[in-house]
């Protein structure tokens, strides 16, 4: 009889990713992340000692793929200043991506270590923006304000209810992006 495959380590932490961004921290239940696995929760307390671990390697890996690995990927592709951000706008909120951003922000809200988590990771962001914004803008208050709008559109564009007359909400958001990245006349 072959050995009984474990349900992998990563396996645990993507279906807590997926469960988190749906409904929050009170969302990841060892119960029903094994049920929705398909598993019996015995396999989890093999590789976690309860659930606050599992929601300590949710935030690592949040901050792994949504900081410290994009900043690498776009530094390796190059491209101008003004390629990188939006690269980097690209791939840091893609839907899968934000939607676990989102919930994040909204966990900090109600606990000061998620908090502090994410001001050191958005302050790493900033200044991944301020360096790009830096190389092509001489006046330290407009690249800090251009960095300042450039991070809120990637936030809060899916909080924006308005209407865009003549065109999608996707094509202002390009346009108020486009206009941020351009040089300084």
């Amino acid at each position: 009889m072959p050995p009984i495959a474990r349900t992998p380590r990563s396996r645990w932490i993507e279906a807590g990713l997926d469960a988190f961004a749906r409904g929050g921290p009170d969302a990841v239940r060892v119960e029903a992340l094994a049920a929705e696995i398909g598993v019996t929760k015995g396999g989890f307390y093999g590789y976690f000692d309860g659930r606050p671990a599992l929601l300590a390697e949710m935030l690592d890996e949040w901050e792994r793929r949504c900081t410290n690995n994009i900043l690498k990927q776009v530094e390796s592709e190059g491209g101008d200043p003004a390629e990188r951000v939006r690269r980097a706008g690209q791939l840091t909120f893609s839907d899968d991506l934000h939607r676990i951003d989102l919930a994040v922000r909204e966990w900090a809200r109600h606990d000061p270590s998620v908090a502090a988590r994410l001001r050191r990771i958005d302050n790493a962001r900033m200044d991944f923006l301020r360096t790009m914004f830096g190389s092509f803008i001489a006046d330290a208050d407009e690249v800090e304000a251009r960095s300042t709008l450039a991070f809120a559109l990637a936030i809060g564009r899916h909080f924006i209810a308005a209407d865009h007359p003549g065109r999608t909400k996707r094509e202002a958001m390009h346009l108020a992006g486009e206009l941020l990245l351009r040089p300084q006349p």
